[in-house]
């Protein structure tokens, strides 16, 4: 099968900052994704990575007040699947939040605290930018290898 990868440039899509609008957003990013012909493997690592982004920017950006909005904009290029995510809540310092001891979080049963881990670990670049009363964001990128 052969894809199209002229397809999509960018996408773009704004939510209210509240749960049950995670599903959209993981069905935005999982049609975009396969539109261009990422494999369902790499679509799910970016669909959880994107999941955890978003998951913070409504308990603690916006400190899950509904009203909230959140930008997901997709951009792609035969090397990249880059996905921005804006918000305007609080500001978030992620040299705050320092790299989790796995074994002593299994140790102690904790649940949640590894977002930020996670997404660095399921894609190839996370970068935050944010701007105290105006804008955060977090810019994921996928390094794609092209096999036709």
């Amino acid at each position: 099968m052969k894809t199209n990868n002229k397809k999509i440039k960018e996408k773009e899509l704004v939510v209210k900052s509240r749960t049950n609008n995670l599903s959209f957003i993981r069905d935005f990013v999982y049609g975009a994704a396969a539109e261009v012909g990422i494999p369902a493997d790499i679509i799910e690592n970016i669909i959880l990575a994107v999941d955890e982004a978003c998951t913070n920017i409504i308990k603690h950006a916006y400190k899950s007040y509904p009203e909230g909005e959140i930008t997901i904009r997709l951009k792609y290029s035969n090397k990249k699947f880059t996905i921005l995510i804006v918000d305007h809540g609080a500001p978030f310092k992620p040299e705050s939040v320092p790299d989790p001891d796995l074994q002593k979080y299994y140790r102690q049963h904790r649940i949640g605290g590894l977002g930020m881990y996670l997404m660095k670990s399921l894609m190839d670049e996370v970068k935050y930018v944010s701007i105290p009363g105006k804008y955060n964001q977090v810019l994921l990128t996928k390094n794609l290898t092209v096999t036709h």
